[in-house]
């Protein structure tokens, strides 16, 4: 391998500005954990100035070896051939050949796993030079790691056999990669913009929403559609370009959406397209918020004249999703309001996500509470919407507590009120098995979703109500065929969120109580 690529390559100071539409392309795709800002720190300083070894680290105050590095350099031209060091040993193809994306065409990729190594052939020269001068003036991360990119002293990739794009996945990295640039790709069985999602092990629901949220992770989602097909909740999932669609696979397949249940297994769909006719529950067009929520339905148009093909028998392992941790019920909730917070409103407020059971605020530490909801799934849904939100003027914490539940406090305890159980309260959200309201789960916004509103009362009444409360509301409307139901839109998400603890179960009538939730929409 040494006689085939040498052991240093050259770092090219490349003298032209990288151009604000490089720039802008390169951002496009900037997926999680690729990408890192615009910063420059000393050592991508010290390389752009000089050849380091490869496979070594850059030292920033040995001035004998920058010396060495700086002597050669001006005798390299550029080439076609970029030459990446730093790389991560677990890095994928699909990963490395994501840095050259945004500035042309990948041709060819090679990855020396042995030596951290990696080089990545673009179709033109002007490409490679667009490439070396962007990352110049900023840094390229994998996985969290500083990745190093200079010409290669190589016109072109001689790769045989032994060579890693002989892989399947490198030449799936590849082809991906050209389908993006506008190459014809033969996507019967490969890689595709759409995929086929099948939920396994569901212990609890999952909702068109709660995919939005995961595959939105890593890039734009274009349309979903969710089926049940022999008994297994099913999922169609469209994305932009085949690499975005590839990275998602590559990144979710295996994992779980809650703790030990709900296990993903994803693979390609053999359609072309998704042709969405309706936004509801089952399906929804994210590139046209106006399609009517008739009847789920779907119309797909098979590209490739292909039927459903059958689940495939994966035995990938199954992992948590990034961030999510415990199996427990129990949330702790810090960087509380101790003059403004109470049981009640933590009551309110955590049950958006879940039925709450139990709320205890520390008696001794009065800015921190426990939480117990009903399931784990629950507790998860409610730390992922509501940490770092602002609750009274602060910003809270949430996350999993080590505790399996919160304990009432015994007889004669102190407690002055700030432990209270929800267990048989009224107000819960999630009594019903499979209720509706798990489709209706957002995180915290300026619009909020008002419900259960009598025929006797209008308009007017109700933002009076609001502003009596001491909101300022901004818009108002009622649902069109449905005046039960209206959205009302306040000055911030900070103001919405204390709206919602202080005015749902809000008296209407005699016999009505409002019921307030936060809503996607914006009027």
């Amino acid at each position: 391998m040494n006689q085939v690529f040498s052991s240093t390559e050259a770092n090219y100071d490349a003298k032209a500005a990288v151009t604000p539409e490089i720039a802008a392309n390169f951002s496009n795709f900037s997926f999680p954990g690729y990408i890192s800002g615009m910063k420059r720190g000393s050592e991508d300083i010290a390389l752009s100035n000089g050849l380091v070894p490869a496979g070594t680290l850059v030292d920033n105050n040995n001035d004998a070896k920058k010396a060495k590095v700086d002597k050669g350099q001006n005798n390299i031209t550029p080439s076609r051939v970029v030459h990446l060091r730093n790389i991560p040993t677990e890095a994928s193809e699909a990963e490395i050949i994501h840095l050259g994306m945004p500035f042309g065409r990948v041709t060819n990729v090679l990855v020396l796993k042995g030596k951290n190594q990696a080089f990545l052939e673009m179709a033109e020269e002007s490409a490679a030079v667009a490439m070396v001068s962007y990352f110049t003036t900023c840094s390229a991360q994998l996985r969290g790691r500083t990745v190093y990119v200079q010409f290669s002293n190589h016109r072109e990739l001689k790769t045989d056999q032994t060579h890693s794009n002989s892989n399947a996945s490198a030449q799936a990295a590849i082809q991906a990669a050209q389908a993006l640039n506008g190459q014809t790709v033969d996507t019967q069985g490969g890689p595709n913009t759409v995929l086929r999602v099948i939920v396994e092990n569901m212990v609890y629901p999952v909702t068109l929403d709660v995919l939005y949220q995961i595959f939105s992770r890593v890039g734009q989602v274009l349309k979903i559609v969710t089926f049940t097909k022999n008994n297994t909740f099913q999922a169609l999932i469209q994305y932009p370009d085949v690499v975005m669609a590839q990275a998602a696979k590559m990144n979710l397949d295996g994992q779980n959406i809650y703790n030990g249940c709900c296990t993903l297994r994803i693979e390609y769909s053999k359609l072309g397209t998704l042709n969405v006719k309706f936004n509801n529950d089952k399906s929804r067009d994210y590139t046209n918020p106006s399609l009517p929520s008739g009847e789920p339905g779907l119309d797909v148009s098979f590209s490739l004249g292909l039927q459903l093909p059958g689940a495939a028998a994966l035995n990938t392992a199954a992992l948590r999703l990034p961030g999510q941790t415990g199996a427990g019920c129990v949330l702790l909730v810090s960087n509380l309001s101790e003059e403004t917070v109470t049981p009640d409103a933590l009551f309110t407020l955590f049950g958006v996500y879940g039925d709450v059971q139990r709320v205890k605020i520390l008696f001794n530490k009065k800015d921190t509470a426990l939480i117990q909801m009903s399931e784990p799934q629950q507790a998860y849904l409610a730390q992922t919407h509501l940490d770092k939100v602002k609750l009274f003027g602060k910003q809270i914490r949430v996350m999993p507590s080590k505790h399996q539940g919160v304990q009432m406090p015994k007889e004669g305890q102190p407690d002055a009120g700030l432990t209270k159980d929800y267990s048989a309260s009224p107000l819960h959200r999630f009594k019903k098995p499979g209720s509706k309201n798990y489709q209706n789960i957002y995180a915290p916004s300026a619009t909020l979703h008002l419900s259960n509103i009598p025929p006797t009362v209008g308009e007017e009444e109700i933002k009076a109500a609001f502003a009596e409360a001491g909101f300022d509301v901004k818009a108002f409307k009622f649902f069109p065929k449905d005046h039960k139901m209206a959205l009302i839109q306040l000055d911030s998400v900070d103001e919405a969120i204390v709206a919602l603890i202080k005015m749902h179960n809000f008296q209407l009538s005699d016999a009505s109580h409002l019921r307030v939730s936060f809503s996607k929409s914006t009027i």
